[in-house]
């Protein structure tokens, strides 16, 4: 019997600042939740749909890419396009009526005098100073509008404004917290009110505000393994518990998750862009996550780094999108998107901590420069942020396949080149020789005594000195200005290998 496609009514509003791409992922999102689009279902065509909205195909094209690299709908050529038939039946459940938990909240015993004396960090160290090529982590620097952001941060010096040159806010420029809850409303799916958003100096310091506003001594993390280098070394130093969960292609493995430690209170995540392996955390992941903060009355931190940059279709929306519990903690940075030395960054707290979560920060009294905050919300309020994103994605998009392109001729079948659809960086693994797996480590010392930046893959492992640990290095991209650079850098990393 031949399927029957949806007689769906779509609406939307024109009059809405949400782009009518996004307003129709949110409607398809909304009909699958409220069981008006079930798996299986055909969706309607693409010209079907765009005649009936009076829009352009290519915008329900765009709508329908997004869906499909979310997971709600699957594509299946000449026969249309069908709602997942894999979706998760936690996907069509209502949202349970919130309750506040704030008066479980306590404070950590996380005092300066309490921790103990911080050690250098190889990595940051290695990571800090003059840039070198292919160093991880870094925007293009050469790209940067630096006229326009020298104008702005210099008209801003000279209003006279005494704001400027008191102490700052410690929950961050009114303004600014403004501009990026608007923006995290149109690009992201998250939305905030600005007394929501708080800036910090960095992720590093974003985490240390959210566990000392959230957690309790000795309370179990659940962290990405491998998982990001810096943020490991620092919550090893906080009186938490890592509890390392393995992942794969779809992201981190959550039913693993549950069997290793399903009484952690934290999960620290990258689902748009997973740190280091560059993988996207599936919808049913995303689903089963999002059930588990439900149920166990943890703690979900999103860190979505750098997911303004995707070269296959649209930015996805973020996991705190489909947070219907309030259990995600979002947090995101400007050094990828505009530049480290900044040191702006910032997160979305759930709406029951924003007193809890002020208090600290009031506590901490850590706000960072008014003068840079005050520029930055001018150069996203007069769209500069905006234009400086699509120009970058364009480039990154070239440049990371010219060093892909140089590396593959100077490597060979030795290196294993399998590209993330987003990022500023990336990880290759080595291909195991006759005498057993490269040391990537050595790799990486040879490399960085020949002028290169790259880091190995296996230290970002818990428990990186086992055979079966993967091999490899992570490389950044952003700064190749053209292919006889990235040529001359690829052959400059291969002699490093023998």
């Amino acid at each position: 019997m031949p399927e029957q496609t949806s007689t769906l009514t779509i609406e939307i509003d024109r009059q809405n600042q949400l782009p009518i791409y996004l307003q129709i992922c949110e409607r398809f999102r909304t009909a699958i939740a409220a069981g008006h689009l079930r798996p299986g279902d055909r969706v309607p065509a693409l010209r079907g749909l765009a005649t009936q909205l009076s829009t352009a195909r290519g915008t329900v094209e765009q709508a329908y890419t997004i869906l499909v690299d979310e997971g709600y709908l699957q594509m299946r050529g000449a026969a249309g396009t069908f709602v997942s038939p894999s979706l998760p039946k936690s996907v069509t459940r209502p949202p349970p009526k919130r309750t506040d938990d704030s008066a479980s909240f306590q404070a950590s015993d996380m005092s300066r005098d309490s921790q103990p004396p911080r050690r250098p960090q190889p990595i940051a160290v290695a990571m800090s100073g003059e840039p070198r090529p292919l160093q991880p982590g870094l925007p293009a620097f050469d790209a940067f509008p630096r006229k326009v952001w020298h104008r702005l941060v210099s008209q801003r010096a000279s209003s006279g404004e005494r704001a400027l040159l008191g102490y700052p806010n410690p929950a961050g420029y009114r303004p600014l917290r403004e501009h990026i809850a608007t923006y995290l409303t149109l690009s992201r799916g998250v939305t905030c009110m600005p007394e929501q958003v708080f800036i910090t100096s960095g992720y590093r310091a974003t985490l240390e505000l959210v566990l000392r506003s959230l957690a309790r001594p000795n309370d179990r993390v659940w962290f990405e393994d491998p998982g990001y280098l810096l943020a490991r070394s620092f919550l090893s130093e906080t009186g938490v518990q890592l509890v390392p969960v393995p992942v794969d292609t779809e992201g981190i493995d959550v039913e693993r998750g549950m069997q290793l430690d399903a009484q952690a209170r934290f999960a620290l995540v990258t689902p748009s862009h997973q740190s280091p392996l560059g993988h996207t955390l599936s919808l049913v992941r995303r689903i089963a996550l999002l059930d588990w903060a439900e149920k166990k009355s943890g703690w979900i931190v999103e860190d979505d780094y750098d997911s303004e940059f995707r070269y296959l279709g649209r930015p996805l929306q973020a996991l705190k999108s489909l947070d219907r519990c309030d259990r995600v903690i979002y947090c995101s940075t400007f050094s990828k998107a505009m530049y480290p030395g900044l040191r702006l960054a910032y997160t979305v707290v759930p709406e029951r901590a924003v007193e809890r979560v002020e208090r600290v920060a009031c506590s901490m009294n850590a706000g960072s420069p008014t003068l840079l905050q005050a520029a930055l919300a001018d150069f996203i309020e007069q769209g500069h942020f905006a234009r400086h994103l699509k120009r970058m994605r364009t480039l990154y998009g070239e440049r990371r396949t010219l060093i892909v392109r140089a590396l593959r001729q100077a490597f060979g079948e030795r290196l294993i080149v399998e590209l993330p659809p987003g990022g500023i960086q990336f990880a290759v693994r080595f291909a195991e020789g006759p005498e057993g797996p490269v040391d990537d480590v050595a790799v990486a010392a040879r490399a960085r005594n020949a002028g290169l930046a790259v880091l190995p893959l296996s230290i970002w492992y818990s428990n990186s000195h086992t055979r079966q640990t993967p091999r490899g290095l992570i490389i950044g991209f952003a700064n190749i200005a053209d292919a006889d650079e990235a040529h001359r850098l690829a052959q400059t990393l291969r002699a490093c290998l023998d």
